[in-house]
């Protein structure tokens, strides 16, 4: 009998086409549907600053540490207040099966900033658009709002703010999810109103940017042995697949990486703050700068280069016995201020 080898294929199928994310502003095309008992939003966007270390009381109850203190890697993230400047509401359109926009309505008083990133009328009549989504509450299936990030409060350095669409959820109940995203109109929604302590969410960023590269470092193929003199190079694959009719799509070839969209499941969020200080080291985060305001702390590491925009959103495929209500506050004893640059 012939030695059977097992020989997996070099790079995952799931991450075709290897390509440039379009924006670095991370698309979140997928929701969860949690109970919480009341209408809350989904998700929140953050600045990465930094990496740090924790020493924290290790509350996972089959750990051999449990009850005792352990250090974990940190991703400290500038996280300023958003803003509230629309609401949008869909339903589903029963002849082509696909999700479609019902109406808006923008705030009265959107900040000066926000006309950097979009174009919108002088005079807004927020009263009139509300009315009239609100008479075609019953055919509303989702409601959203249009949240702008706030990049002036934090230690970014720009002015113009990032736009997205953030679901409204939390209950089943239409009425509520509405009422809860007109009383966010025009207001400041801070990290603490959306995540809690302890909780798990999901990680969506664009990665860091590596520009052409080989086989070798973009779908981890083997080099080649050079005892036998390769005539043509080691960092290669040894064959291209079938000539006729066409090469496969699928053999390893050089190109584009990094500058992908990602997605991390199930992070740890260990802690929310108000005070950046309780983070920053004294020079200063490297390649971004200074913590001012709210910070999260979020367990192990996220995709993407300082300054990047991250967004956290609740759980999509959460542990099977996982309370979204019921969440244990990690108790942290000590938090690192050194720069560790990544």
């Amino acid at each position: 009998m012939g030695l059977k080898i097992h020989r997996p294929r070099r790079g995952s199928m799931a991450y075709y086409p290897r390509k440039r994310s379009e924006t670095l502003v991370p698309k979140i095309y997928n929701w969860p549907q949690v109970n919480l008992g009341k209408a809350a939003l989904l998700s929140f966007a953050a600045y990465k600053a930094g990496m740090a270390h924790v020493v924290m009381i290790d509350d996972r109850q089959t750990s051999p540490f449990y009850g005792k203190e352990i250090v974990r890697p940190v991703t400290v993230l500038d996280a300023p207040p958003m803003r509230v400047v629309g609401v949008r509401g869909y339903s589903v359109d029963p002849f082509k099966v696909l999700t479609v926009s019902v109406g808006e309505a923008w705030a009265s008083d959107v900040p000066k900033y926000l006309r950097r990133a979009l174009t919108l009328p002088e005079k807004i009549n927020t009263e009139a658009a509300l009315s009239k989504l609100q008479s075609k509450l019953d055919e509303l299936t989702q409601v959203r709002v249009i949240a702008i990030t706030q990049p002036h409060l934090s230690g970014i350095g720009k002015k113009t703010p990032e736009i997205m669409e953030i679901p409204v959820g939390g209950t089943p109940n239409v009425d509520e999810l509405f009422k809860y995203a007109v009383s966010l109109l025009g207001k400041e929604v801070s990290p603490r109103d959306v995540l809690r302590e302890g909780q798990l969410v999901d990680v969506i960023g664009v990665t860091k940017g590596k520009g052409t590269q080989g086989v070798v470092k973009r779908f981890g193929v083997i080099t080649l042995p050079k005892w036998n003199k390769m005539r043509k190079g080691y960092r290669r694959t040894g064959t291209a697949s079938p000539q006729n009719p066409a090469v496969m799509f699928t053999i390893p070839k050089q190109g584009q990486t990094g500058l992908h969209r990602r997605t991390e499941y199930n992070k740890r969020v260990l802690a929310i703050g108000d005070n950046g200080a309780d983070v920053t080291p004294p020079s200063g985060f490297p390649h971004y700068g200074v913590v001012r305001g709210s910070y999260i702390l979020v367990e192990g590491s996220v995709p993407g280069a300082f300054k990047r925009l991250i967004g956290l959103r609740y759980p999509m495929r959460p542990p099977p016995k996982y309370d979204h209500v019921n969440v244990n506050k990690p108790q942290i004893e000590w938090i690192s201020t050194k720069a560790v640059s990544r």
